[in-house]
């Protein structure tokens, strides 16, 4: 067995950025919360953010393929109209109280 059998940590990039005021004061009370310092909480925030937006993406698919490969008309409308919440909210589509 090799005598450094670690395993090869992630590299890590220095990386600058300007935060709006408000976002820096959010960060900042996010950061005092959960006891940890203003780096870890944005990196924090910033891996919730790419893997929020990684699952939307993913949905969207899933909602996009079942609309195309449904064949039955009254299920194929359901999929279009989950497929439009997806896009635009799940507020997107008023339904019709009337009928």
């Amino acid at each position: 067995m090799a005598a450094n059998s670690r395993k090869p940590r992630a590299s890590s990039t220095r990386q600058s950025v300007t935060l709006p005021a408000p976002l820096a004061t959010a960060v900042r009370r996010v950061a005092k919360e959960r006891r940890l310092t203003m780096s870890r909480a944005l990196v924090t925030l910033a891996e919730r953010g790419v893997r929020a937006e990684a699952d939307a993406r993913k949905q969207l698919k899933a909602s996009y393929q079942r609309f195309l490969d449904e064949n039955d008309a009254d299920r194929k409308s359901e999929a279009g109209r989950a497929l439009i919440r997806t896009i635009f909210g799940k507020d997107s589509i008023a339904e019709d109280s009337v009928l």
